[in-house]
């Protein structure tokens, strides 16, 4: 009688090799873990910011990782936490993102040159800003551009946007670009990004300009601190040199004799309120004793009568006003009221075409 065969030996299966702790995983790895818990906790982790690079690598190292304990997860977390609390002060990344936190406090000038010098793209989403763009300033590129350059301006606005944007353009233009609509499919991101990039550059090719406000209103800035013999003398030569110009200029000039016209009569009382009494008497008396009486009037008819009286009284009193004391009285009386204008207090009802009288 043969003997049974004795049973084989199962050899035991070796445990699963314990996952590495904290302190031996790289810092890939523990960028890893962070990024793959916030995930799982539902955070809205943005890494499209990252440089490209940085993407891929944090992709490959998720895609290599299998398993993590709960010890070791405690543990990377409670590293991140402290190094985040540890931090007192970070800095944007590279010259892009320092021009980006610098822009608004350094000239447009220096912000270009750095740009240039450091090969930075002067856009960041530039398709933001077409977005954001006015349709009448997208219209003319539209008409400017290939109907393949329109059609993917179009694919990237909002549709009601794209929509208005259509219906601005000459019927065969609008055709012609919804058709290259359907010619689009094959078109690479890379692809889009440059034609953002252009259009951007275009929306933004503007000169920059050495001074914020016109010539037109420079001029009458200046004007109206001049005398007005001055004033009138050079808006003569101005008149024979461009009448056009010279018309343009009147309408930014704003003197003593434009308070009429140009000030409301309910402000009246805010403008006195803002000038020296002993100032006010004085260009009341020099108006009413020269061609500008009406002015005078307008003023003292539009505040209260026993304002008024009191003031006429002085006048009275004062007498007979050196023309040099009139005309700085007058500008002071015209200072204040431009000063309540620039505050908001009151508000200069816009001149005429035609201009408006000179002092």
């Amino acid at each position: 009688m043969s003997q049974p065969k004795p049973l084989a030996r199962i050899a035991p299966q070796a445990p699963p090799p314990p996952a590495p702790t904290a302190a031996r995983l790289t810092r890939k790895q523990k960028a890893a873990i962070i990024v793959r818990f916030l995930i799982n906790e539902g955070a809205e982790v943005s890494l499209s910011e990252l440089p490209d690079a940085l993407q891929a690598t944090l992709t490959t190292q998720m895609g290599s990782m299998r398993y993590v304990d709960r010890a070791t997860l405690i543990g990377v977390v409670n590293e991140f936490a402290a190094e985040l609390e540890g931090m007192g002060l970070t800095f944007p990344h590279g010259m892009a993102g320092a021009l980006t936190a610098l822009d608004g406090r350094i000239s447009p000038q220096t912000a270009s040159r750095l740009r240039k010098e450091a090969g930075v793209r002067q856009f960041g989403d530039p398709w933001e800003q077409v977005r954001a763009a006015d349709l009448d300033d997208l219209v003319p590129i539209v008409m400017a551009e290939s109907t393949e350059v329109a059609a993917v301006m179009l694919s990237k606005l909002d549709v009601t946007r794209a929509a208005d944007l259509l219906s601005r353009l000459p019927g065969d233009r609008a055709r012609r670009v919804t058709f290259a609509i359907s010619q689009t499919g094959g078109v690479t991101p890379a692809a889009v990004d440059r034609i953002g990039l252009s259009l951007a550059a275009q929306l933004n090719d503007i000169p920059q300009a050495a001074f914020e406000d016109g010539p037109a209103n420079r001029i009458g800035a200046i004007l109206n601190s001049t005398p007005s013999a001055l004033r009138d003398a050079v808006l003569d030569g101005l008149d024979a040199d461009d009448q056009d110009f010279a018309a343009e200029v009147r309408r930014t000039i704003f003197t003593f004799a434009n308070v009429p016209a140009r000030v409301n009569p309910v402000d009246i009382p805010k403008v006195t309120r803002e000038v020296d009494a002993a100032v006010l008497v004085t260009a009341l008396a020099a108006a009413s004793a020269g061609d500008l009486g009406h002015v005078t009037e307008f003023i003292l008819e539009n505040m209260s009568r026993r304002m008024a009286d009191a003031l006429r009284e002085e006048m009275e009193e004062l007498g007979r006003v050196k023309p040099k004391d009139g005309e700085e009285a007058m500008t002071q009386v015209v200072n204040a009221v431009r000063r309540l204008a620039a505050s908001g207090e009151v508000t200069l009802v816009e001149p005429d075409e035609e201009g408006s009288e000179e002092a």
